[in-house]
């Protein structure tokens, strides 16, 4: 935060200080635009043949020489200017670190394999959003092997449907809600009455010519929310009183007409949907680049303490931050082992391992605790060898 401060107060010195160039840069530019006028004025009364007297002569030379003179002020007022704009960019580079490179293993990316999954990641998620000829051409300039993953095509189609909602088309996504309407009832969803809503909605703007289609459609699709929905319901069978006027912004029901039911009847059908089908709806790079927002101002700030403590490097060597970063319950998928032991959560290079006897401790831990060839477990007087212990997977 004091690093926004700092570049924000350099910000509000560059507005006040074009507020002040800028007004009294138009005072200048009217007294000059005055001057000659009077002058032009005074010019054009004179005859054509007429010789200009001495006098009147010196006078313009005068004029001339002081508008000059005003608009080398502004010119020079104007690259004070720039002198305080480029500050602006110095307090970024003081108090912005552009240097990541003790934060993030950098060194990931030479490698042909790291490259190669970045490349299936990106391609992946432009394969999600639709944007099938740019990830073909991505999977073609990179030689990957073609995509096959079938979650890709019902993440575009999904999407696709989504889109379709914002855009008012409310077809595709009536047709998925009905095939899965058993699915969406078991998981007691709001998405079909959602939708069911929308459409209802739309009918009631072609105002009396939809009434009759309008009340055809209630009867059709409502009767299954009653129960649940009754008081929308009712509010929905409220607007037909209304269906003389123009629009519904100055009705009760106005509420029910904003554009914010539609994004949120998109948001919720790509979210449901893509529970019921077994889709992540985050693509693989979206979800990594939130995280790495998540945590790179924490990094930063550690960066610092630890450049003071004279310390190279903020990741370990197993890859293991000395901080929790917490990235919020949207991006926590499983649990993570911590051991009682070491008490420090479990990595790829140090796995759970259960013993014979079945209490649970990390790797590092069991070697710390082996004598020879013989185990004994921490918790209980049972003895085994390291080989009878199992990896576990969370």
């Amino acid at each position: 935060m004091d690093a926004i401060d700092a570049v924000e107060k350099e910000i509000e010195k560059v507005i006040s200080k074009f507020s002040g160039v800028k007004k009294q840069s138009e005072e200048t530019l009217d007294e000059i635009i005055s001057v000659l006028s009077v002058c032009s004025s005074s010019l054009c009364r004179m005859d054509s043949d007429a010789t200009i007297p001495e006098q009147q002569a010196n006078e313009l030379k005068n004029v001339i020489a002081r508008c000059k003179a005003k608009l080398q002020s502004i010119g020079t007022e104007h690259r004070g200017l720039h002198a305080t704009v480029s500050k602006v960019g110095k307090a970024i580079d003081r108090h912005f670190t552009p240097d990541y490179q003790s934060i993030a293993p950098m060194d990931v990316f030479e490698s042909d394999k790291y490259i190669e999954i970045l490349n299936q990641i990106i391609s992946e998620h432009f394969y999600r959003q639709g944007m099938n000829g740019v990830a073909e051409s991505l999977v073609n300039e990179s030689a990957l092997p073609p995509e096959e993953d079938i979650h890709l095509e019902l993440f575009a189609d999904l999407f696709q449907m989504s889109e379709a909602i914002l855009n008012k088309n409310l077809g595709p996504a009536l047709e998925w809600v009905t095939q899965y309407s058993s699915e969406l009832d078991a998981r007691n969803s709001t998405l079909e009455f959602k939708l069911r809503r929308l459409a209802y909605l739309q009918l009631l703007e072609q105002g009396v010519n939809g009434q009759a289609e309008a009340i055809a459609y209630t009867r059709a699709h409502f009767n299954k929310f009653i129960n649940k929905f009754e008081k929308e319901i009712q509010m929905l069978m409220g607007c037909l009183i209304y269906l003389g006027q123009h629009d519904f912004q100055n009705t009760p029901y106005s509420m029910l007409f904003k554009e914010e039911l539609w994004v949120d009847g998109a948001d919720s059908f790509i979210q449901e949907s893509c529970e019921i089908v077994g889709v992540n709806r985050d693509s693989s790079l979206e979800i990594i680049i939130n995280s790495g927002c998540y945590a790179l101002p924490a990094l930063m700030n550690l960066k610092q303490i630890m450049v003071k403590n004279r310390v190279s490097s903020v990741w370990s060597e197993r890859n293991e931050l000395p901080i929790e970063i917490d990235l919020g319950p949207e991006y926590r998928y499983h649990s993570v082992f911590t051991c009682p032991i070491l008490k420090l959560p479990s990595t790829e290079q140090n796995p759970p391992m259960r013993l014979k006897c079945g209490h649970v401790i990390s790797k590092d831990a069991m070697q710390k605790l082996t004598r020879g060839l013989m185990l004994k477990c921490p918790y209980c007087p049972k003895e085994s060898t390291v080989s009878e212990a199992k990896k576990i997977f969370f």
